[in-house]
């Protein structure tokens, strides 16, 4: 499935301080059994989000104004650690994040990360605890991917760089399907029509009886 292009992100940041929030705590293990994609926003964070009762948890960072609209996560050492489990990935952007930004991340979640249309960044703790108290002062956040920086206000803008296939991908809005067509596609082609004149049988459709 094609996602949606990422050039430029710009909004809020949630700040989120605390070391290892891990992918159980990103997107809990009852709800694995929900295997679609669309739809897990509502439980990204669910057990910091809400109370048993399914009441909101007033003073949880996504709750409150105008971090419920936050595209950006600045986060503690190693978020996203633990299962490898991709909906936690989902989650999170179908809450609307598509940034993360740590000192560390989880090896795997930062992978699911790239191959599901969202940007997983790591700084010196120097930078990211700059960038932690800009999150936590409200102010407003734009990381552009086509220069590969990230810009604040009151900062000088912050460098970074992703494998340039993942950053091909993520502009263009390519799965990995997409990938491979666009750097395979006419040796696919080649082969298919060669496959056609010497197994012509494999692309015959067959009759219904």
């Amino acid at each position: 499935m094609s996602m949606e292009p990422f050039t430029r992100i710009t909004g809020v940041a949630a700040a989120m301080p605390e070391d290892n929030i891990d992918t159980d705590i990103i997107f809990p293990a009852r709800f694995l059994l929900l295997t679609q994609r669309e739809g897990l926003g509502v439980h990204a964070f669910h057990d910091r989000r809400f109370l048993a009762d399914g009441s909101e948890v007033g003073d949880f960072i996504l709750n409150r104004a105008p971090f419920r609209e936050a595209k950006l996560i600045v986060a503690g050492a190693n978020f996203g650690s633990g299962s490898s489990r991709e909906q936690a990935v989902w989650a999170l952007h179908g809450f609307g994040i598509r940034v993360v930004v740590a000192p560390s991340l989880g090896e795997i979640f930062a992978g699911n990360c790239l191959r599901n249309g969202m940007l997983a960044l790591t700084f010196v703790p120097e930078i990211c605890a700059k960038l932690m108290d800009a999150a936590e002062a409200g102010r407003t956040f734009s990381v552009d991917l086509e220069r590969q920086r990230v810009e604040v206000e009151g900062m000088e803008p912050i460098p970074f760089s992703i494998p340039p296939e993942r950053r091909e991908a993520l502009l263009n809005g390519w799965d990995e399907t997409d990938q491979i067509l666009n750097r395979f596609g006419a040796e696919i082609a080649a082969f298919e029509a060669g496959q056609r004149i010497v197994q012509p049988w494999l692309y015959t459709e067959m009759q219904p009886r």
